[in-house]
């Protein structure tokens, strides 16, 4: 099965041009043998809302594992005339040997934790840090937006049309993966389920309609091609006085296997409940109803609240590009160097408090109920250390940290997994269905709090009291320093 990598398989040079200059600025000095921690993670969740979803780890590793330089590149380089030889003959035999540890697709996030952790030579580090972030935060938005959706659904099924609204071919493909992690049923792109294997779904367009003399002939001959599953898109000119009259003819003359009408304008609240009269008293019971045009979370909620009689959604250009919070804004950041074997915390400092990052080799836990499997916080340690099961755990709420409570009866499990090690693959990416369906069971671990649209429960990602001091002391040494 091809993947994205496959169809555009040299992404090599596609980072930001610093990165390289800062590359061979390591080079150049005596930290090119420093090993560097650098961590992803990110501030605030898209449409303010509860959680978010990890997704893009899969394409992360395939970069990863085609990483290196050809001669094409390294003719780029000198032509840009500020490379020293030497830094290009060393991209030439580059050999990525990272360690790398993550947070697996599908799992509910949240901000300020790390959700991609990379130990290795300071110059790999480094340059690896725009193709992370640019997967990662694409497929993160898209997966996160998608499950807003889904679950504004009902138990509906939701499926992804936004192909022709996407921001390129691989905003399309790599979007359609993710909204299925999130929860959609299908997509319209044909190419995610050649490369993935996700279901590709789509009937007619209103061109077809319009191609023929009248709208029974474009339903009839359409029906007559595809008897197995037959859905007639009913607006092309009138739904109640044409488009459903005509398709309840059509399904009652041919009687296809499976049969639907797709409204994709005007009240659609309206409209589905009449269309749905109309199909029952013909005797057409099993006659599904799908709706699309420019549908959202919100629109779905209201429509359904109103009474809408409706089977599955179609959703294209709000999902595919998130449009209502169109940016995840995950961050690369220096957490630790290591020289000789000695560990080196770093910290950014800034006039902004949700800038200063948490600093050191760290890891994350999440904290499970025993008796509900509820999680109940996560929390960042130190890499060295260890949360017990069921052993009195004190945590801090993030937002007034004089409030804290102490958590007993639960379980705690590491949310990273190592990736990489010193370069070599360790982890097996599991196929979309299992991410899908881990995703879904991870999202029912999170309290209904979490999960309102407006207004959510903010969840608890504390820092252990080793981290915390840690953290405060270096800004306090900071501040002392001027």
């Amino acid at each position: 099965m091809h993947t994205e990598t496959n169809r555009y398989p040299d992404l090599t040079m596609l980072t930001d041009f610093y990165e390289i200059t800062m590359a061979n600025g390591y080079f150049q000095s005596d930290m090119r043998d420093d090993i560097a921690y650098f961590d992803t993670f990110f501030r605030n969740v898209p449409d303010n809302g509860g959680f978010a979803i990890m997704a893009g780890l899969e394409q992360v590793i395939e970069y990863l594992e085609n990483l290196s330089f050809d001669d094409k590149d390294i003719e780029y380089l000198r032509s840009k005339q500020c490379f020293s030889e030497e830094f290009l003959q060393y991209l030439r035999e580059f050999k990525f040997s990272c360690d790398v540890w993550a947070v697996p697709e599908g799992t509910p996030i949240f901000p300020y934790e790390p959700i991609l952790t990379v130990r290795g030579p300071v110059i790999q580090a480094q340059y690896i840090e725009t193709m992370i972030l640019l997967l990662i935060n694409h497929q993160s938005l898209i997966a996160t937006k998608a499950n807003r959706i889904v679950r504004a659904a009902k138990g509906r099924a939701v499926m992804e049309f936004g192909t022709r609204r996407a921001h390129g071919p691989s905003a399309a493909v790599y979007g359609a993966r993710a909204a299925y992690i999130g929860g959609c049923a299908g997509t319209a792109c044909t190419v995610a389920d050649v490369d993935y294997g996700i279901s590709a779904l789509g009937t007619m367009a209103h061109s077809w309609v319009q191609m023929y003399d009248t709208e029974y002939e474009a339903f009839k001959k359409y029906a007559d091609i595809y008897p197995d599953n037959c859905t007639l898109l009913v607006d092309t000119y009138n739904v109640l006085k044409s488009g459903v009259p005509n398709a309840i003819r059509v399904f009652k003359e041919n009687k296809p296997a499976a049969m639907g009408i797709r409204i994709d304008s005007g009240d659609v609240a309206y409209l589905t409940k009449e269309s749905r009269k109309m199909l029952d008293a013909a005797g057409l019971h099993d006659c599904k109803i799908v709706i699309s045009n420019s549908l959202d979370e919100y629109i779905i909620r209201d429509v359904l609240q109103q009474g809408a009689s409706i089977d599955s959604f179609g959703v294209g250009e709000r999902l595919i590009t998130a449009k209502s919070d169109p940016v995840f804004g995950g961050v690369y950041k220096l957490a630790a160097l290591e020289r000789d074997g000695q560990i080196t915390a770093k910290i950014k400092i800034s006039e902004n408090i949700e800038k200063i990052t948490n600093p050191g080799f760290k890891k994350v836990y999440r904290l499970f109920r025993n008796n509900s499997n509820k999680a109940i916080a996560d929390v960042i340690t130190m890499a060295d250390e260890v949360i017990a099961d069921n052993e009195p755990y004190e945590i801090f709420d993030p937002v007034a940290p004089w409030k804290k409570k102490v958590v007993t009866d639960f379980y705690a499990k590491p949310l990273q997994e190592q990736i990489f090690d010193k370069g070599k693959l360790v982890y097996k990416s599991p196929d979309i269905d299992e991410i899908k369906q881990y995703c879904n069971e991870q999202i029912s671990k999170l309290w209904d709090e979490f999960l309102r649209f407006e207004n959510p429960q903010t969840y608890y990602v504390d820092l252990s009291h080793k981290l915390w001091k840690l953290k405060n002391d270096l800004i306090a040494n900071f501040s002392e320093k001027g």
